[in-house]
């Protein structure tokens, strides 16, 4: 799919959001072109295009295309080119269905990877779980702890609750004695508040919940002077633009902690709060970093696209880079059975700085670090 250029993609992102679902083919139409495609050993990736999940899944996208662009450019996996097959979901339950069935027949498809975002994540994890457990899910976008039940899928970014206990005992450290909590949707309120109340209580850090409204900007403006100052808001770029404009109607600086399902450069260019900071959490290192897996990601980036470099970019290409390390680490002839097996008995791994400790069943990351935009719009981190 083409992908338009910095400034213009993320200024006109809300009209993509309509674009995506017209030209995007159906899933299902997506996976019988590659069930008649070439023998060609093949790594799918499925990213999600609806309109809560594009600014993450696109730059996503951005980075593992260029990871497996440059990976093929140097002799792919053992001198034989990955081909790298996308498949942009519309948010569908029935129409992921459709598409993964075929995979039982597609033997030369070594892998799933890089799923986005974390909806998207969810639901090929227990699509995989049930229907095709021969198959690994490598690297994805994936929240949500709970929601890994599977053998077959081997996440390596730090999860919510991971980022959830980060921001707050950061908090805690700075001395602040209460907090409030802000839920984009009802799912994530049902599924995140107990650890965020946990993770309060066990910091001694007083919170107030504010359950998940249709309305964020009303919900924004009911905010009084005996509000929390510093908010933490569980959901994604949309919902947050509007809890913050929300905000911007009252003279009364704000500090909002997000996760790493915010886009800040998006929020950014699309105009967040005079009276609000948003810092958020990422699960990858800073994209300024002098790691050598960063410095390698701005060199592949900056020679094949002409995109800034962003935190979610930079972790659809470390996990490519991962799936590519994995690859290349099987035993024997590269089949879908040893690309899972190895993976079932993979060891902790430096990748170019960044640190994956693996441990059994248990996930992967628990890397979390912290980005701002200020008050004023500057991007910090």
């Amino acid at each position: 799919m083409p992908f338009l250029t910095n400034p213009s993609r993320r200024a006109l992102l809300g009209a993509s959001f309509s674009l995506a679902a017209a030209t995007t083919l159906p899933a299902w139409a997506q996976m019988r072109a590659l069930t008649s495609g070439s023998r060609q050993p093949t790594v799918l990736q499925i990213v999600d295009m609806s309109p809560s999940q594009i600014d993450v899944s696109k730059d996503f996208l951005v980075g593992s295309r260029a990871a497996w662009k440059d990976i093929n450019a140097k002799g792919g996996v053992r001198g034989k080119a990955i081909h790298h097959e996308v498949l942009e979901w519309d948010g569908s339950a029935a129409s992921l269905r459709a598409a993964l069935g075929p995979l039982k027949k597609l033997p030369n498809c070594l892998a799933l990877f890089g799923t986005a975002g974390d909806r998207a994540a969810s639901q090929v994890v227990d699509f995989l779980r049930r229907e095709v457990p021969d198959i690994a899910h490598v690297a994805p976008w994936l929240q949500n702890l709970d929601a890994n039940n599977a053998d077959n899928t081997f996440p390596i970014f730090a999860s919510r609750q991971d980022q959830i206990a980060h921001a707050i005992k950061n908090l805690s450290t700075m001395g602040i004695p209460e907090l409030g909590a802000v839920y984009g949707t009802a799912a994530e309120y049902a599924a995140y508040r107990d650890d965020m109340e946990q993770t309060a209580a066990r910091l001694k850090i007083r919170l107030k919940s504010y359950s998940p409204t249709t309305d964020l900007q009303q919900l924004g403006r009911t905010l009084s002077a005996d509000s929390p100052r510093v908010l933490i808001f569980i959901g994604g770029t949309p919902e947050l633009l509007q809890f913050s404009q929300g905000i911007d109607k009252q003279a009364a600086q704000r500090y909002i902690i997000a996760m790493s399902d915010v886009n800040l450069q998006t929020l950014s260019q699309m105009g967040g709060s005079r009276y609000a900071s948003v810092i958020a959490t990422q699960v990858v290192p800073m994209v300024n970093s002098n790691l050598p897996i960063v410095k390698k990601y701005r060199e592949t980036l900056g020679r094949l696209f002409d995109e800034p470099p962003t935190a979610h970019s930079l972790a659809g290409f470390v996990a490519a880079r991962y799936t590519f390390d994995m690859l290349q680490s099987v035993d024997g002839p590269l089949t879908r059975q040893s690309t899972l097996q190895a993976l079932q008995k993979r060891s902790s791994m430096d990748l170019g700085g960044f640190h994956i400790a693996l441990e059994a069943k248990a996930r992967s990351g628990t890397f979390v670090t912290q980005s701002m935009i200020s008050a004023g719009g500057r991007l910090v981190g």
